[in-house]
């Protein structure tokens, strides 16, 4: 391994995957690679590529496999990455997965493991102000101060359609339907690594960084503090 580290993010719905990519972007200052935000800011550049990935968008179907793989090789190859990523979103199948690897060296797959009655609870549980758009959560913090309003405008709360029980439920078991040639292929390539997220991101975190560091994963040190909430 070198001193970088290069990992790819895999969870459900209410993993929590970007909380915990927030978390070692901050801390040790290497890039969250999020392919969703990449094809915004492409389409948003009015690119060339940018134009491709719209045409897609805007019928509502995936994005090719060999479009996605070309903006992510573009994107890792920025100065930025010069000390490893933290990958989310991608790969999402078995050959974005194995081109990965062509176009570098993965560390590590970090599987965050939740149950399906806790992604349920963390997402159905999400408000949202329609003014200011915070979201609140009625069941973790950050909870509003009074019943289903802002603490801020005092604007009625709402909750977003793909967060209702049964579509929190459906989004869950398509992701397993859809990752699950991803996440064996990092087993059986012995990278995946596997860790209850079910648990709170402060009794988490700990327990990822302690793995990630006795498997020579993460050789950075700490570029500043992070306080978990």
């Amino acid at each position: 391994m070198g001193v970088d580290m290069k990992i790819v993010l895999l969870g459900a719905p209410g993993a929590g995957k970007g909380t915990y990519a927030q978390y070692f972007r901050d801390k040790y200052c290497i890039p969250h690679i999020s392919t969703g935000d990449i094809f915004r800011a492409e389409i948003a550049a009015n690119t060339e590529l940018g134009r491709k990935i719209k045409t897609y968008v805007e019928q509502g179907l995936l994005v090719p496999d060999d479009i996605v793989i070309e903006v992510v090789k573009k994107r890792l190859q920025q100065p930025d990455t010069v000390n490893g990523f933290i990958l989310d979103g991608y790969p999402r199948t078995l050959v974005q997965a194995k081109a990965l690897d062509e176009i570098t060296s993965i560390d590590a797959a970090v599987h965050l493991v939740v149950s399906e009655e806790v992604a349920v609870r963390r997402l159905s549980g999400r408000m949202v102000c329609p003014v200011c758009g915070r979201v609140y959560n009625i069941y973790y913090e950050p909870k509003p101060r009074v019943d289903e309003q802002c603490d801020y405008d005092g604007a009625k709360l709402v909750r977003r359609k793909d967060d209702e029980p049964e579509v929190v439920r459906q989004r869950y078991r398509v992701f397993y339907q859809t990752f699950n040639p991803v996440i064996e292929y990092y087993r059986n390539t012995r990278r995946l690594i596997e860790v209850n997220a079910d648990k709170s991101i402060r009794e988490v975190v700990p327990i990822l960084e302690k793995i990630l560091i006795e498997n020579k994963i993460l050789n950075l040190k700490p570029c500043r503090e992070v306080v978990l909430n």
